[in-house]
């Protein structure tokens, strides 16, 4: 298996990627503004290669994002990952609306979808696939993709600068302990 040196690597892994490709589709086909498909869908694909893994690493979720600050209701959301489930039933699904996501976070709006990613709790879980409207893949790294590629875990920027944040990072790394599964991450705590 190869491994990802760079953001092109990256991308054509996922063009390989029939199951990828078919769930950036399926959240391409709702039409949302400013979608992604993002965090551990994309993480844990280069973590998956980068450790020459030949069987994917099963996902809690497929978070698919998404920026409407027209609607922000919670029970759309809930009507989008029903719609997907529909169509692709063994995918656990999970849809946000980042312009409803400040609020359950207690922080400033976010300007977009990409700005919400930039405030999760690591950089190289900020990131995110989407196909365009001319059936392009796309990236999002707010962070860019040296962390995820080096398999470097470090808080994102938002986190490291506020401390009532550095608890929920560190408990966040404790809970998750992806260094069971992936043997090679090095694990930054706040203070590193």
């Amino acid at each position: 298996m190869l491994r990802i040196h760079n953001e092109e690597d990256l991308l054509q892994a996922v063009k390989e990627d029939r199951w990828m490709m078919d769930i950036l589709a399926a959240a391409r086909e709702l039409q949302l503004p400013d979608s992604w498909v993002c965090a551990g869908f994309v993480r844990s694909k280069v973590w998956d290669m980068q450790h020459g893994f030949a069987e994917r690493t099963p996902l809690a979720d497929v978070d698919v994002i998404y920026y409407d600050p027209e609607d922000l209701r919670e029970e759309v959301e809930k009507i989008w990952e029903e719609k997907l489930r529909s169509g692709y039933p063994s995918i656990p699904w999970s849809v946000k609306n980042q312009a409803r996501m400040h609020e359950v976070n207690g922080i400033a709006p976010y300007s977009s979808s990409t700005d919400g990613m930039s405030k999760f709790p690591e950089t190289a879980t900020a990131l995110g696939l989407a196909i365009d409207e001319h059936g392009e893949l796309r990236l999002a790294a707010p962070h860019g993709v040296s962390d995820v590629i080096r398999m470097i875990v470090r808080p994102s920027p938002h986190f490291s600068a506020n401390p009532k944040l550095h608890p929920v990072y560190e408990s966040r790394m404790a809970k998750k302990n992806w260094q069971r599964i992936w043997n090679q991450l090095q694990v930054l705590s706040i203070q590193d």
